[in-house]
């Protein structure tokens, strides 16, 4: 029993902000933003459009024609990106499910933030390969930019944050229709971490009120950026690294197999690293997103994209999705390239 990807699809929105922009309204030097933080530009959504539903039913219909499957074969639809969706306490999966006609499949959704990608993977495969479905669609969007305030250096780091939607189809045994077989996964979290990204207001311990819109507290933010910083650089690399090698040795694999990784968007000097600790190139082996920015768990089908059109992953090469969230999660899963 084989597990399949056999479509895939991408949208980002038509609008954009440069790295010169967003020095602009930082106040952040604009070499510190493009070169160390890695912003040329990234897509953002106009107030009135592009809402995350919106994106996702455009990036699963390119994916479903991408796979040639109708909407109507699915047996699941998995949303895995961000909670800041289309309304609050909302199903995004029903509402895609729906508006794609997919009435035979049941809709759920996962969430761990910028990791949903490796996991939403591992988590479909191992679905799949239980006999509990045959076919499933996964779908993610983000528009987390909304939620950036530019004017707080406390969360400067997510001053990458982007817009956008993936989508893919996986499915058991589809033979000359598989694009890649998706092998292992591996995963760790750090729950220490679990408080220090938050958007302050909106939720049960502050609930939304005209004080807490006043005071701008339905942005995100991060209270002891120093703190997280300190504790986060010894155990990030370390758990990155640590993942990818456990999808890989799951998989039946080794560093040495890996062809290209699509990686979520980090600054450049972590990429970098991240991929000479691989012993790969990070100019030629992955795809920096520095015209997307961070789109959440959309990150690795754009860098995969990107990849697969500068020639760049080619049949039979040995791809790995690999992603960290905040909380902190760190994932991987590998796949095996078909073409």
């Amino acid at each position: 029993m084989t597990v399949s990807l056999t479509g895939y699809g991408r949208y980002v929105p038509d609008e954009r902000i440069t790295g010169a922009e967003i020095a602009e309204r930082s106040g952040v030097p604009e070499e510190v933003v493009v070169e160390k933080m890695g912003i040329r530009e990234k897509r953002v959504c106009p107030p009135e459009a592009d809402h995350p539903t919106d994106m996702c039913v455009a990036a699963a219909e390119d994916a479903l024609a991408d796979a040639g499957r109708d909407a109507a074969d699915l047996d699941l639809v998995l949303y895995h990106g961000s909670e800041f969706k289309d309304f609050v306490v909302w199903s995004a999966a029903a509402d895609v499910a729906e508006r794609l006609g997919a009435a035979s499949a049941y809709a759920t959704e996962s969430y761990t933030l910028c990791a949903g990608a490796p996991v939403a993977l591992r988590q479909v495969r191992a679905q799949i390969a239980a006999g509990d479905v045959d076919s499933a669609l996964l779908v993610a969007a983000s528009r987390e930019e909304d939620l950036v305030d530019y004017g707080n250096g406390d969360s400067s780091f997510m001053f990458n944050f982007g817009s956008g939607a993936s989508a893919m189809v996986v499915e058991r045994d589809a033979g000359d229709r598989s694009r890649a077989a998706v092998l292992g996964s591996g995963a760790v979290t750090d729950g220490s971490f679990s408080r220090d990204v938050v958007m302050p207001a909106g939720g049960t311990r502050n609930p939304p009120s005209e004080d807490t819109v006043a005071a701008g507290e339905h942005a995100l933010n991060v209270p002891d950026p120093d703190g997280m910083k300190e504790r986060l650089a010894p155990v990030s690399l370390p758990n990155f690294l640590d993942v990818t090698d456990e999808a890989l040795e799951r998989s039946g694999l080794a560093r040495a197999d890996v062809d290209f990784v699509a990686l979520t968007h980090v600054k450049r000097s972590f990429h970098d690293y991240y991929f000479e600790e691989m012993g790969l190139d990070p100019e030629t082996d992955g795809y920096y997103l520095d015209d997307y920015g961070h789109v959440q768990s959309v990150d690795q089908v754009l860098a995969l994209d990107e990849g697969l059109s500068r020639g760049r992953v080619e049949p039979g090469d040995v791809v790995c999705f690999v992603a960290a969230g905040t909380g902190y999660t760190w994932a991987a899963t590998a796949l095996r390239w078909r073409g």
